[in-house]
């Protein structure tokens, strides 16, 4: 049976979920809801299982749109229900049309979900460091803009992601981080052997909070630590797994 998504008040009552590994037909390391499209599972269970959200969501099948993920900052607006096969390569998806699951697929990064509820704009995109270092939040506000939406309107959540205290990184990343712009500095701390740990959550949430939006907010979920919830790329490899799930989270352009 699938449990109830994880959902937010800041969303306003639009239609959403962050859904989570359990009530999905997959078996071993993708038990159980892998929606992941490019992970090694059977291609049947993934489609049963993007099946059983679809539903859950109240959408068709066909209509629960992602995408092949690249940490890009690169944005669709869909116009159309026609999707092509081979996804489109990008990182966020905005739209206005009824009828429409923008989905989101994520194994530690962040995924963020965008709602204008006056407007019916809407919008999802997928937070890694480098998409959100490089504008895929802003991006992804832009576009929905161009579709009428107000930024005084918008609201976003951040679905379940790797926290702090799992995110160990190396000098290079923060030497990158710094180069970019000196003040990224406070989103690490000092780890173990010369390592620091990130705060992916707290730059998303920066990034959404400078584009004075409405309201922002995470989950607070871990994506790393909470094994029997979430998928986890990093857990995967640290656990020497061949591959990993990937779970998905939805919005849709109507009310609960």
């Amino acid at each position: 049976m699938l449990p109830e998504p994880l959902r937010s008040d800041l969303l306003m009552g639009q239609a959403h979920g962050f859904f989570g590994r359990q009530g999905g037909s997959s078996t071993g390391i993708y038990a159980s809801l892998n929606c992941g499209q490019g992970s090694d599972d059977v291609l049947e269970a993934v489609a049963k299982n993007r099946n059983i959200v679809a539903k859950k969501m109240r959408v068709p099948a066909d209509n629960l749109l992602s995408l092949h993920q690249i940490h890009s900052a690169k944005v669709i607006t869909v116009e159309s229900s026609d999707w092509p096969k081979n996804r489109p390569q990008a990182d966020a998806m905005v739209t206005a049309l009824p009828d429409i699951g923008l989905g989101i697929l994520t194994a530690d990064c962040a995924p963020v979900l965008f709602a204008d509820p006056q407007k019916n704009v809407i919008g999802a995109a997928h937070a890694g460091w480098k998409g959100a270092m490089t504008g895929i939040i802003e991006n992804t506000i832009t576009a929905m803009i161009n579709l009428g939406a107000k930024r005084e309107n918008i609201h976003a959540v951040i679905g379940p992601t790797i926290s702090q205290q799992a995110y160990e990184v190396g000098q290079e990343y923060f030497e990158a981080f710094h180069d970019e712009n000196p003040d990224y500095a406070r989103f690490f701390i000092n780890g173990k052997a010369g390592k620091y740990q990130f705060d992916l959550p707290g730059f998303v949430i920066t990034k959404l909070n400078e584009q004075h939006i409405r309201s922002a907010e995470w989950v607070k979920k871990c994506t790393y630590t909470l094994d029997s919830q979430y998928f986890s790329y990093r857990r995967a490899t640290h656990k020497q797994e061949p591959d990993y799930g990937r779970q998905i989270s939805v919005i849709t352009n109507s009310f609960s």
